[in-house]
């Protein structure tokens, strides 16, 4: 404010001392007499006169030889200006400049004097106005500034609070940064999902797309549109407004379950939440959670040991071998009879009988001995547990067992089993090769010996039932003697 108040001065101030000097250079005693003897007397009053109705603070005439006609003192008329020569007003050129001198500074305007006739330069005339300085301004206006100052600040203040709390109303309180991390939180968070998730807007345009939505999309640009991702199927055809729960979508040859939830923000539709799971991978884990791949399996293996039996026995009587088959036939009764029986009689749940049959089927077609121990018996759920969890539990245990008995000569795998409503115990023993290191790391998830794909899940996710119902597991192994694992929840009455 100072710096544009100081400009406005010097401008002001330059531009009256500059009229001034003109005018004065006009006149003609001033013409007339400048560089005579005459001019002593006749200009000082002249120039007086006007600087005292002007209120300029100076007016300096001297002739081309440097020498003064009129000076606020009036001692300095007829003494030479030292630096006249170097004045451009000298050679006819009218300017306007600033100077310091004993009075202060000053703003002084250069007009040159040309005869009547205007041929000839006679000499310069010099208007000078002392100018305020920073400190003299400061004084003069530093109430106003002052004012000015504190009455912006105080608006200034109330705008920005004002301002503030609007912004942190529709930011949720939250500061930028905080917002800032979310934001990357969140992106991270949708990108690391193994489910495709996408976002619209309310006219259907994508606004996020994580990588495996990309993947069954076969879409890697920046910008999309749901018609333009799913041609011709529903998703592209019908209007969504509501839940939609697992519906099926064909795309790219794939069959995909799909969720929508529409996303509304103060009761108005703002867009679409997609979500897309590869059918066959939900299957596969609801299989691998639930145990019911076990089941199946188990029940695989024990169907495809009756046909072995059937066989054998359709062969014996083709070849008229009629005591062989039957002795074949009673062998077979007799044992699957014992077997069915004594599971029938110590295990009251018929998901865990079914799959302890199945699994002593596939033993014997992988010529693994297993045995379920006399002092195995199962009468309730312990609460918490499930026909599930303990399929799912006793299947992968049994399953793993058998495989550390493939690569010795000696199969023995051996299941002890006791629950009811207070307490379970589970213990699995095999002969294998047993566990080389930390024995624990088995339950790691993603921890295998195999080679395919779709293994080191199983141990894992028994480990997961067994902690979440506050029960614990132990492993014990020796090399090339045998592992033995030990399943243990709630207390024994």
């Amino acid at each position: 404010m100072i710096h544009n108040i100081s400009g406005a001065f010097e401008k002001e101030f330059g531009s009256r001392a500059i009229a001034i000097a003109r005018t004065v250079a006009q006149m003609t005693d001033v013409q007339d007499t400048v560089g005579t003897s005459e001019g002593f007397e006749v200009i000082q009053p002249i120039a007086e006169r006007i600087r005292l109705a002007t209120d300029v603070d100076y007016i300096v005439i001297f002739d081309m030889h440097g020498v003064r006609y009129s000076h606020p003192s009036e001692s300095k008329i007829g003494t030479v200006l030292e630096e006249a020569a170097s004045h451009e007003a000298m050679s006819q050129h009218e300017y306007i400049s600033k100077a310091i001198g004993v009075q202060g500074h000053s703003i002084r305007a250069f007009v040159p004097i040309m005869n009547q006739e205007g041929s000839q330069q006679v000499g310069v005339i010099n208007v000078g106005i002392l100018s305020h300085t920073w400190f003299n301004l400061w004084e003069q206006y530093r109430s106003d500034i002052l004012f000015s100052l504190i009455w912006g600040l105080f608006v200034g203040l109330i705008g920005t609070i004002i301002l503030a709390n609007h912004i942190k109303k529709q930011t949720l309180n939250l500061e930028p940064y905080e917002i800032a991390r979310i934001v990357q939180e969140r992106s991270a968070i949708m990108q690391a999902m193994d489910i495709g998730i996408l976002a619209t807007d309310a006219n259907g345009k994508i606004t996020f797309i994580n990588r495996i939505a990309r993947q069954y999309t076969h879409f890697f640009g920046q910008n999309g549109t749901l018609q333009e991702l799913f041609q011709n199927t529903w998703l592209a055809k019908e209007k969504i407004e509501r839940l939609e729960s697992y519906r099926p979508l064909l795309l790219f040859d794939q069959m995909y379950l799909v969720r929508t939830f529409p996303i509304s923000i103060q009761d108005k539709n703002e867009g679409l939440l997609i979500m897309i799971t590869d059918r066959q991978e939900a299957h596969t884990m609801a299989e691998e959670l639930t145990g019911v791949k076990n089941l199946v399996d188990s029940l695989r293996a024990q169907h495809h040991e009756y046909l072995n039996r059937l066989h054998s026995i359709a062969g014996l009587i083709q070849l008229e071998r009629n005591e062989d088959a039957l002795s074949l036939i009673i062998d077979e009764i007799s044992d699957e009879e014992h077997v069915i029986q004594r599971l029938r009689d110590r295990i009251l749940d018929y998901s865990i009988q079914g799959l302890l049959l199945g699994k002593h089927s596939r033993a014997k077609e992988l010529g693994v001995h297993l045995t379920v121990d006399e002092e195995s018996y199962f009468i309730d759920f312990m609460t918490g547990f499930s026909s599930g969890d303990l399929v799912t539990i006793i299947g992968n245990l049994i399953d793993n067992a058998m495989e550390a008995c493939l690569s010795k000569e000696v199969r023995d795998v051996n299941i002890l089993l006791q629950g009811d409503k207070h307490f379970l115990f589970i213990e699995v023993q095999d002969s294998g090769k047993g566990i080389d290191g930390r024995p624990e790391k088995i339950f790691d998830y993603g921890f295998t010996t195999k080679q395919q794909d779709g293994h080191g899940i199983g141990l894992a996710l028994v480990k997961q039932i067994v902690e979440s119902n506050k029960g614990s597991i132990q492993v014990t192994s020796e090399l090339n003697i045998g592992t033995t694992i030990t399943v243990k929840a709630g207390v024994m009455i």
